[in-house]
């Protein structure tokens, strides 16, 4: 007993799991706020489908790839209307139609 008193190596490992859960929260708090700004879009006045972390784009690639141009456009503008913001492999393009 006397020995372990003595060992500094037992007052090392007797600290670390004391310190760090305190010292892993405001870590954790931080790399969640810089992802939340990183995420952080500008929200458009075009009405469309939303970014949502790069889900939006991925979505409607994969709608215009399986209903072909014509019936992807006609269901964008049946849900937002006559002028729509919409991704086409990554990229942002404008639906114009009545």
């Amino acid at each position: 007993m006397v020995l372990e008193t003595l060992n500094p190596m037992h007052y090392i490992t007797s600290l670390v799991p004391d310190t760090m859960p305190v010292a892993t929260v405001p870590i954790l708090i931080l790399m969640c706020f810089l992802f939340l700004i990183w995420n952080h879009e500008e929200t458009s006045s075009i009405p469309g489908p939303g970014y949502c972390m790069g889900i939006g784009p991925l979505i409607s690639h994969g709608r215009f790839l399986w209903m072909g141009v014509g019936n992807a456009c006609n269901y964008y503008n049946k849900t937002y209307g006559e002028f729509v913001r919409v991704w086409i492999s990554g990229e942002e393009t404008f639906i114009i139609s009545k």
